[in-house]
């Protein structure tokens, strides 16, 4: 698997030899800029993929044969559509992860105790969701990720143990962050795209397309065509023989601290 360490080694190695071979004029120094582009690439793609686990291990799926798929909805808690979220699952008796945002807590409590009295699982998807925040430190990305636990185990008692990196980015600091608490990092097999699409049938259609075991679905609950899709996908999920766990159960995890 190609991983930030190794693709550092090689490039070094090769950058090493192109300086070799330019010192005695058999290739000319130029040859440093598309390295230098190539590495870049590379780098970005392990980035803005989170299932390239190219900086740190993240969790996209479940090793599984079996018929079963997760849900997560992010952003939340959120005035809008959160509740009506929660409805229908519990309607349906369907379990769900809400990796939610640690600034949206404040206001909120009553909806992430609703969340956690019901049996779902609140993950942190950071506490500011900045739109920078891929370029923090690691020292003020560490203080953020601490900020949202402390925000909702204040509000249920509970510290989350599982983390959705803002965007789906990750980074170096990100990884050394991570390093230094208990949280694992999970992400997605299945991006509904909820957040663009606002056709609901064209969003069922994307999502169902997609299942496979041990898929991990990306939501949104802020999202108003998830609020009408959701009900046919539980239904249609069903109805071809798959089974919906809690996402700590798929992958085998701690929820909370």
């Amino acid at each position: 698997m190609l991983t930030y360490r190794n693709t550092n080694i090689i490039f070094v190695l090769l950058a090493a030899l192109l300086a070799v071979l330019a010192l005695q004029s058999i290739l000319s120094f130029y040859w440093f800029l598309p390295l230098l582009l190539l590495y870049s690439g590379i780098v970005f793609y392990g980035s803005y993929y989170v299932g390239s686990s190219f900086f740190m291990k993240v969790l996209c799926s479940g090793a599984t044969d079996r018929q079963q798929i997760a849900i997560s909805f992010d952003d939340g808690p959120a005035d809008a559509h959160t509740a009506e979220i929660l409805a229908i699952l519990k309607d349906a008796q369907v379990p769900a992860v809400f990796f939610c945002i640690g600034k949206n807590i404040a206001g909120h409590e009553k909806l992430l105790q609703q969340i956690d009295a019901e049996s779902h699982i609140i993950g942190n998807h950071s506490f500011s969701h900045h739109f920078w925040f891929d370029l923090f430190s690691t020292k003020k990305m560490l203080a953020d990720l601490q900020q949202m636990n402390a925000a909702a185990e204040k509000a249920i008692g509970k510290k989350p143990l599982l983390f959705r990196p803002p965007y789906g980015v990750t980074t170096p600091n990100m990884a050394r962050a991570l390093k230094q608490t208990s949280m694992k990092p999970i992400g997605w097999s299945i991006r509904s795209l909820d957040t663009v699409i606002k056709d609901d049938e064209q969003l069922l259609a994307k999502i169902i397309g997609q299942l496979q075991p041990g898929a991990i679905v990306l939501l949104h609950d802020t999202s108003a065509s998830t609020v009408k899709m959701l009900p046919r996908f539980i239904k249609e999920v069903r109805n071809k023989g798959y089974e919906i766990v809690s996402i700590h159960k798929l992958l085998n995890l701690q929820p909370y601290a």
